[in-house]
């Protein structure tokens, strides 16, 4: 027998500089676990159709489970000859009990062997990252009791525009990491499609039974085309774009939160435990955490061009490139997961500096656009309105004074639909009392969706 499973055709040894630039254990050896599970329903289902004993497929498994063990506690040395974990396994599975264990790969290639390891693999990074992005919006509603009577400046542009509640910046991030969540458990459908049995590429004349095996690891159904399985890899592309997403949530969330801990802006004091100093200047509290969780988002996004690349010109069926599938999608699943484990303690520990904010809520006009809309009410047409209220500013910054400080008669000389109810819509904290459209950042609605969100993700 040739030291290697394809090794019968070969006349000569593999060269050791091929061996080396050729292998994967540096970096599958992760597939371990799911790779074990795999190979242990496969063999059950070889017994079944009668292409193992009961005793042979028992031996595999109980083998298979100490293999996983030694794995587990690094008591098997991986060797670049090897290739991959997929290799070491089986090797070891026949080191340990001969013949039997040469029986394994009965009706199955590596080709359907890795994509089933690695869509078992996917699930379960799905699954995981649900439960941490659910962490994340859990830490974002848990501050709505202690931020929440707390006004902010919403900005467009960067400039100051218009006041919301704070929580609604929280739910804000609670709902963009709503549809991160719903993107992955839409992808893990076209993950959860159970290869096996598809083998190299045309299927096998063998009589198994694919269905047994799907059902056994769990797979919501069988893939229907031995050709496409070989060559899938669009389930990969998938979870990257979703990991990609979420690096941008988080990295729009980290940019926000560091302008708001500078002096400039005052808003925030991070924790001293998720920050950082300076080698040279003692005075410095860096947010270096969030700066990395930004500059990190850009690894995550480069997986999904790496891989579009990596499939864009391969023909049917399997290609040796698809083994660099796996270095983008590890590098990107380890650092979305990295940084969802940090954020949820950031988000609670975090703290809105309320008297630097209160000291200037007033600033930037905040009202002006619902004193346009104040207008309106009173038969004043929109674009009337907008003038009107773009001439009261101008008259304000004049004056270097707040809208709210105008005398009733210089408002009643910009617009004689005027009395002395305006007052009652000026200043933010009139404006987030008056703000009341489903989904706005008024007080009523932002309190309702905050129940809402306590609601939906205690039931989850």
């Amino acid at each position: 027998m040739s030291a290697k499973a394809w090794g019968g055709r070969f006349a000569q040894s593999t060269d050791a500089r091929v061996e080396a630039f050729t292998e994967s254990i540096s970096f599958d050896a992760r597939l371990a676990e799911v790779d074990v599970r795999g190979s242990q329903a496969h063999a059950r289902m070889l017994a079944t159709v009668g292409l193992l004993t009961d005793d042979e497929a028992d031996l595999i498994c109980a083998t298979l489970d100490d293999i996983r063990g030694e794995i587990e506690r690094g008591e098997l040395p991986f060797r670049t000859d090897l290739e991959d974990i997929h290799m070491h396994i089986e090797s070891r599975l026949i080191e340990c009990i001969g013949d039997v264990g040469r029986k394994l790969h009965t009706a199955r290639s590596r080709n359907d062997q890795v994509s089933t390891d690695l869509r078992l693999y996917v699930r379960d990074a799905i699954d995981h990252l649900d439960e941490l992005l659910a962490d994340v919006q859990r830490a974002f509603v848990g501050r709505g009791e202690s931020d929440a009577d707390i006004v902010l400046p919403g900005y467009t542009h960067l400039q100051r525009a218009q006041p919301v509640m704070a929580v609604h910046y929280w739910l804000a991030y609670c709902e963009k990491i709503q549809r991160d969540r719903d993107r992955l458990s839409d992808t893990r459908k076209r993950v959860n499609v159970s290869p096996l049995g598809c083998a190299a590429l045309a299927g096998t004349s063998l009589p198994i039974d694919r269905e047994q095996t799907a059902n056994a690891l769990g797979f919501d159904t069988v893939a229907a085309n031995s050709l496409d399985v070989s060559s899938d890899r669009d389930y990969l592309v998938e979870t990257a774009s979703c990991l990609a997403l979420i690096a941008a949530h988080l990295s729009t969330w980290a940019e926000e939160w560091i302008l708001w801990n500078t002096t400039e802006f005052g808003f925030l004091t991070l924790p001293d435990a998720f920050t950082t100093g300076s080698s040279i200047m003692p005075q410095k509290k860096n947010p270096d955490v969030l700066e990395l969780i930004r500059g990190k988002s850009a690894r995550v996004m480069a997986a999904v061009p790496q891989l579009l690349i990596l499939v864009k010109g391969l023909p049917l069926a399997y290609n040796r490139d698809l083994q660099e599938d796996k270095l983008a999608l590890f590098d990107a699943l380890d650092t979305v997961t990295a940084c969802l484990e940090l954020v949820p303690a950031i988000v609670s520990n975090a703290t809105l500096n309320r008297e630097t904010i209160n000291a200037r809520i007033e600033e930037g006009f905040l009202d002006a656009t619902t004193l346009m809309e104040y207008l309106i009410t009173r038969g004043v047409p929109m674009r009337t309105g907008h003038e009107t209220v773009g001439k009261l500013v101008a008259l304000a910054e004049s004056r270097d004074c707040r809208l709210a400080d105008l005398a009733l008669d210089d408002l009643r000389d910009a617009c004689d639909a005027v009395d002395e109810s305006v007052y009652d819509v000026l200043g933010t904290a009139n404006v987030v009392n008056a703000l009341q459209s489903y989904g706005s950042g008024g007080s009523r609605p932002v309190t309702e969706q905050l129940v809402a969100w306590r609601d939906r993700l205690n039931e989850a």
